[in-house]
């Protein structure tokens, strides 16, 4: 263990004991993912009498990437939700200055499982596969009734007019021409729908891979807020449903769950409202386009030699896949 190393754990025990009642030690720190950025922990707080299963997100300079929460605004999202009944993951800490870990915090890990395909196709979700969209509609739900009042003040706002031009401008940036894009930014210019009349809160990457599933009761949690902001809740119903999200399952529009009437029924039903077609398929497209923009953007960093890996160039062949998305969507047959 190197010194940097010992100093890392020496201060996450020291917050955890400032943080729960008893703390003696931290077992098990692993890290999971591999960000310089942004980095995710796992490790166990014990004390004599019970031991906490703990998650840290971190990032270890207080940097953050563009258009995303600062993880202390985003811990204090997590409570907010959690205060509202929404599914997710109970936030004991709130990194400090004095702690020297950076920008972080701590929350309750929760078993389960987040890959896709396993969840999809494995047997030991079978019992629980079915009642996944019902699921997702209410958890959506329970997201966009969240009051804004209680919301870190500094979320941004953003309604379909300003995606579009934000989406728009990032293509533009890449200098390089693609018809189906050009095409499909028309017929969203042509079908902008309406700014809605109050914004609601939006998880922005509401999707496979960013739920928590058990074998036994299904939905545990809703993670990775770092994208939330304020505006269009169908956002959240048409990103779950876009074909990138169903994992091969493509007559099952609803995460390769179930299908979109039954995905909207659901949400109606728990929000008590009414859902338009016409928006549903407005941010369906804009998905799809959004997709399609980060897709076309890891050209620029193969091309430029930011990054010459053979998973950067995998991601730039699939705007192809985004372009017959959003073909179909325009033709109606998606």
């Amino acid at each position: 263990m190197t010194i940097a190393d010992e100093e890392f754990r020496a201060g996450l025990l020291a917050a955890m004991q400032r943080a729960l009642p008893g703390v003696e030690r931290i077992d098990g720190l692993r890290r999971l993912s591999a960000g310089a950025t942004l980095q995710t922990w796992s490790f166990d707080a014990v004390a004599p009498d019970r031991t906490w299963p703990l998650i840290l997100r971190r990032s270890p300079g207080g940097l953050r990437a563009a258009r995303t929460l600062s993880l202390p605004d985003e811990a204090a999202l997590v409570r907010a939700l959690r205060a509202a009944g929404a599914p997710v993951a109970e936030v004991v800490y709130t990194v400090q200055p004095e702690d020297a870990l950076g920008d972080g915090f701590v929350m309750i890990r929760i078993p389960g499982e987040t890959i896709p395909r396993k969840i999809l196709r494995d047997a030991e979700f079978d019992s629980v596969r079915g009642a996944l969209v019902g699921q997702l509609a209410r958890a959506a739900a329970k997201i966009h009734a969240t009051d804004p009042a209680t919301v870190p003040a500094d979320l941004r706002v953003a309604g379909p007019r300003g995606m579009v031009d934000e989406f728009r401008g990032r293509y533009e940036a890449y200098g390089v021409p693609r018809p189906v894009l050009e095409l499909a930014f028309r017929w969203l210019d042509d079908h902008l729908p309406a700014e809605p009349a109050r914004p609601h809160l939006v998880h922005g990457d509401f999707r496979h891979g960013n739920v928590i599933v058990g074998p036994g009761d299904g939905l545990r949690a809703v993670l990775d807020w770092e994208i939330a902001h304020l505006g269009d809740p169908v956002e959240d119903l048409a990103w779950l449903c876009l074909p990138p999200w169903r994992f091969g399952n493509l007559d099952l529009p609803a995460g390769g769950l179930g299908t979109r009437e039954a995905l909207v029924q659901a949400y109606e039903a728990a929000a008590g409202t009414q859902v338009d077609p016409a928006r549903l398929r407005f941010w369906e497209m804009m998905g799809s386009m959004r997709w399609a923009v980060g897709c076309a953007g890891m050209l620029e960093w193969f091309r430029s030699g930011r990054d010459r890996t053979v998973e950067r160039a995998m991601i730039a062949r699939r705007v192809s896949e985004s372009e017959m998305d959003l073909m179909r969507l325009i033709c109606g047959s998606a």
